[in-house]
């Protein structure tokens, strides 16, 4: 603080103490924290326009099956064609993709399964069922989501991405551990209550 006290009153003849250098750290650092914290939000706020935006199947609609269970279904991206004549192109047109079919919890029924992940609502269901693909598309079965707010063994405000409804916990801890074998390292048990 010496060197910078004497740099100081180098250049400018007032000096107002040697508390100015801890207020300026402090303020640095809190300057450094807002920009982090602006950051990590603008990313958290476009990553579900972003999963949604890159999906090549582009916005899924939910619709209920029988038996409860959520079937998503999927659009084939449309492409336009410029107006110019060129050669024709002799590459198959896309095939929509086979509909994905969620595990919907029993109503009413209490026992266990594996929480994935703690999906806030904030981020819209269509987020959520983006998530739910994810899921089965790393081969994981009886792939679901639940609103946590209907819930009582659960805090309300989230979309709660699980697999499998087990009647134990040794069997949901099992269920954990293949979970976690698939790419979910932070897969837990969870006791649902209606």
């Amino acid at each position: 603080m010496p060197r910078l006290s004497r740099a100081w009153r180098s250049r400018i003849t007032w000096y107002p103490g040697d508390w100015i250098w801890p207020s300026l750290l402090a303020l640095v650092i809190a300057l450094l924290a807002g920009i982090g914290a602006a950051a990590f939000v603008s990313h958290d706020e476009t990553r579900a326009a972003y999963l949604i935006g890159t999906s090549p199947v582009g916005a899924l609609p939910a619709t209920t099956a029988p038996y409860g269970e959520t079937t998503l279904t999927t659009t084939t991206p449309t492409t336009t064609t410029p107006t110019q004549t060129s050669p024709q192109s002799t590459a198959p047109s896309p095939v929509p993709a086979a509909p994905l079919t969620l595990k919907a919890w029993p109503a009413g029924r209490s026992g266990w399964t594996v929480v994935l992940q703690a999906l806030p609502t904030s981020n819209g269901r269509p987020f959520a069922l983006a998530q739910a693909r994810a899921a089965v598309h790393s081969g994981l079965q009886d792939v679901g989501i639940i609103d946590s707010s209907q819930f009582s063994s659960l805090h309300p405000g989230y979309f709660i991405l699980f697999t499998g409804i087990y009647s134990s916990f040794d069997d949901a801890d099992t269920g954990a551990t293949t979970a976690r074998s698939h790419g979910y390292p932070r897969a837990y048990p969870r006791q649902i209550t209606p």
